[in-house]
């Protein structure tokens, strides 16, 4: 496939979920999450970090009242075996999935299952809080500055998923993608998937990006046979106890 690698994908979602806060200590990038998850929150080793440097992004991780969260992508094999050796656990492996525009354009939603809303409506905020995402990550939304949509979905007549959509570097990126339990299994998030290229395609973007957790089966699933593609991995190191 001719289209974002890992490393293009890292700067779409920086670019589309971004921290509250993204600043350089050392040789690390810190992220201010303040309650908008994992991708927001962790910290990233630049070129040129070392086993010694670990400590000074735990202090900065500390002085933000953050969990010890480090990202570690496909480069940080020897930064992955230094966290290890701290006690550090790994936390959420995820897949990074990518395909051009046309390839999951193809057919539309049928009528009415799927709106393109901004802002998101209080009928989809309750649906992501259902789902476990809450204001602080719809705040993720909020404060991107590029191009972007949510999607509201509809089954049997009232409200059942919705999804966030943002634009960089040319490529869309879903994020949020939350269908309610009484409409799983009936093809709303494949509807959703689709009407997000449909609009990308509107908005002049020539490749669909999303992150998924290794752990869930169905969305892995529907990605895959969607004819998203892998295009890479990256898993988290987290300190349970930040006392040791």
């Amino acid at each position: 496939m001719t289209g974002p690698d890992a490393p293009c994908i890292y700067e779409v979602i920086d670019a589309t979920w971004p921290a509250a806060d993204l600043r350089r200590v050392g040789p690390w990038v810190i992220r201010e999450g303040r309650g908008g998850g994992s991708r927001v929150s962790a910290a990233s080793a630049q070129e040129g970090a070392h086993a010694s440097d670990i400590a000074q992004a735990e202090d900065a991780m500390r002085a933000l009242g953050q969990p010890l969260l480090f990202q570690i992508r496909a480069t940080d094999t020897t930064l992955d075996t230094w966290l290890a050796d701290r006690g550090y656990a790994i936390m959420d492996p995820v897949n990074l999935y990518a395909a051009p525009i046309p390839k999951i354009a193809t057919e539309r939603p049928p009528p009415v299952t799927s709106f393109e809303v901004w802002p998101p409506l209080q009928a989809q905020r309750q649906l992501w809080e259902a789902g476990g995402i809450n204001a602080n990550r719809i705040a993720v939304m909020a404060r991107a500055q590029t191009e972007k949509v949510t999607l509201l979905g509809r089954y049997d007549d009232r409200p059942a998923g919705c999804a966030y959509l943002g634009i960089a570097k040319g490529c869309a990126m879903i994020h949020a993608l939350e269908v309610a339990k009484f409409a799983r299994r009936q093809g709303l998030a494949r509807h959703l998937t689709r009407a997000a290229a449909f609009w990308a395609q509107d908005h002049g973007v020539h490749s669909l990006t999303l992150v998924t957790t290794q752990a869930n089966d169905a969305a892995n699933a529907l990605y895959t046979s969607l004819g998203m593609q892998l295009v890479g991995q990256y898993h988290y190191r987290i300190k349970r106890d930040a006392s040791e």
